[in-house]
């Protein structure tokens, strides 16, 4: 980040978005086709929440691009065979619904890679459905095989560095699927960011901008699940479905990737075989918009169990258990998530001033050097803001504040006196 973006932003306390509306009536996103800084994304598309595409070019090296296809652009199944044979992969079912998803099962991939080799020669058709291997946990499957790197762009990634401190889990994810397969009605997991890079094949993304998903409930206010289904048209079933614009749709070619904002709802189609790389991420952009998911998560757990409210003394406890059970996160690993992102980011600034050495991986070591100390500092003002606005919260107030891996009131102190020590020798504030 240069220093005009950071203060531009740096005064900001809630990110002002511009409305959306500009992309109601359009079937068109920017095209990115040669090299872009990062500032110029920062504040184009990560700031405003706006989608965009990336050429190819932005993927030419990957070297999943060279062993993972074929000269004619089809996936290479000999070659993944000889790379992944017998590991379990999540496939799905696209033809089966479950709640609003497609129920998965873990199967060795050779299965898979057999049961598509036929589902090709059948005309793409089987009698098992048409499956679809979908996020699966590749890289950290096989950490060692790098084949593929990620975009600057897309480096400030603070979900996937809380989970790799953690050692339990990561939002990166390969997707392997024939002609046909396809992924219901969606939002990505605490309305983060996420990019999807096709290796190879197209897809169509049917994407709606924040907002337009609430015309797209049904009479009991569930999410459709396909937003290309007949029923949709039913006002008797969908009443709101015509105040809804029409989806921005975009078809993505082999070795483009997609950015796709905070919040945008959307419904993808594989249109030939296709293999992509997809991953979810957030950061100081977007952590507010995964704050408010929070807050209304909790809010509708509540609703929920508004009954027994006066019967146990536990209540707010239990709605948070439920909260995590249901979104994968509550009040107290936010908090843990916020600190393990204010650490870094702290002991890197202190780092670059000389204080002490870095205490944290390399490869993070090497991002947060590249984004530079004007990010550092601005990740640092958006975890403040978030903790002063958690500690305005009532429901994070009752919360037994013992169970937190520090507390908050702290936290924001030792953000506070990090930037006024080392302001003055990185220069931060001086135009």
């Amino acid at each position: 980040m240069d220093r005009e973006s950071y203060h531009n932003c740096c005064s900001l306390v809630k990110i002002s978005r511009q409305s959306y509306e500009q992309f109601w009536s359009s079937h068109f996103v920017d095209y990115i086709e040669k090299d872009l800084s990062y500032s110029k994304f920062f504040k184009k598309y990560l700031l405003p929440n706006h989608p965009c595409m990336f050429s190819r070019k932005f993927t030419e090296d990957w070297k999943c691009r060279k062993q993972w296809v074929t000269e004619e652009g089809k996936p290479n199944f000999q070659k993944l065979l000889q790379q992944f044979d017998e590991t379990p992969v999540p496939v799905a079912n696209c033809n089966a619904k479950e709640y609003n998803a497609n129920p998965k099962q873990m199967i060795p991939f050779k299965e898979f890679i057999h049961y598509w080799r036929e589902y090709i020669q059948n005309g793409h058709s089987s009698p098992k459905g048409c499956l679809y291997l979908k996020d699966w946990h590749m890289s950290r499957d096989f950490p060692e095989h790098n084949v593929y790197t990620t975009p600057v762009f897309f480096s400030s990634d603070w979900l996937n560095e809380y989970w790799d401190t953690l050692e339990v889990d990561d939002y990166r994810f390969v997707y392997m699927g024939p002609k046909g397969s396809w992924t219901p009605f969606h939002a990505d997991v605490f309305r983060s960011y996420s990019w999807s890079a096709n290796i190879c094949g197209r897809k169509k993304w049917l994407l709606y901008p924040p907002g337009q998903e609430e015309f797209l409930r049904d009479s009991h206010g569930n999410l459709a699940y396909d937003v290309t289904s007949p029923e949709i048209r039913d006002k008797g079933q969908f009443p709101h479905c015509d105040e809804a614009c029409q989806p921005l749709e975009i078809i993505q070619e082999a070795g483009e990737i997609i950015f796709v904002p905070s919040g945008w709802h959307h419904q993808v189609y594989n249109l030939e075989d296709t293999i992509s790389i997809n991953h979810n991420w957030l950061n100081g952009c977007n952590v507010d918009i995964m704050w408010q998911f929070l807050q209304n998560e909790l809010s509708a757990v509540q609703r929920e169990i508004e009954e027994w409210r006066n019967t146990m003394d536990s209540w707010h406890q239990h709605c948070q258990a439920i909260m995590k059970s249901c979104s994968g996160i509550d009040y107290v690993e936010f908090a843990s998530f916020l600190k393990i992102i204010a650490d870094n980011r702290m002991s890197f600034l202190s780092s670059c001033s000389g204080n002490n050495s870095s205490n944290y991986p390399r490869h993070l070591s090497e991002t947060l050097a590249t984004l530079g100390l004007h990010h550092a500092a601005f990740d640092l003002q958006r975890v403040a803001h978030i903790l002063e606005c958690m500690l305005c919260n009532e429901d994070f107030k009752r919360l037994d504040h013992s169970t937190l891996s520090s507390q908050p009131e702290s936290l924001l102190q030792q953000i506070r006196e990090t930037m006024h020590s080392t302001r003055g020798q990185h220069s931060l504030y001086q135009e």
